[in-house]
């Protein structure tokens, strides 16, 4: 991959990946840290990522996985908080919809979560959001299952009037 390619894919998967690993951890800012993170290393390594059948995939796999990284470098910390290090900035809200839903996937399970982001927010096929999360086909389709009937209870509770549409 050579630096248009890379910088055309860059443009092309930076916000998709970045909203779907932010769904998937719930912290804007360390989503986008980790899918910078992650593209720095895609770059130092361009020259493989031509043979790799699924860039994006590669990209999400270890944008989401350095995240879980630094979420258990975080909770295993003993020492003090670095007094340099700015306030915590959030993602302005963009509607009510928008608010409960993010609110209601940090609720879920972390298997049937990162299922219904792959599936429906990055629009995979299961087969694929199973090969993506090394998991068999019957297994996210269950995922899949549990996790939206467990939405639509969250999400009934949350806005009692609204409807929303099962996917």
């Amino acid at each position: 991959m050579d630096e248009n390619e890379f910088d055309a894919f860059y443009n092309a998967s930076y916000r998709r990946v970045c909203a779907q690993v932010y769904a998937m951890i719930g912290d804007f800012d360390e989503a986008a840290e980790c899918v910078q993170e992650a593209f720095a290393r895609a770059w130092a390594h361009r020259r493989k990522m031509s043979s790799v059948d699924y860039p994006e995939a590669w990209i999400r796999t270890t944008a989401y996985r350095l995240a879980v990284g630094r979420w258990r470098r975080k909770k295993y910390a003993s020492r003090a908080t670095d007094r340099a290090v700015g306030a915590r900035t959030e993602m302005p809200a963009v509607d009510e919809t928008h608010v409960a839903l993010v609110e209601a996937l940090k609720k879920l399970p972390e298997v049937q979560r990162q299922a219904i982001v792959l599936h429906h927010i990055a629009d995979l096929p299961v087969h694929q959001v199973a090969t993506e999360v090394g998991a068999p086909t019957g297994t996210i389709k269950a995922r899949l299952a549990r996790g939206r009937a467990t939405l639509a209870e969250l999400l009934a509770e949350e806005t009692p009037g609204a409807v929303w549409k099962e996917a």
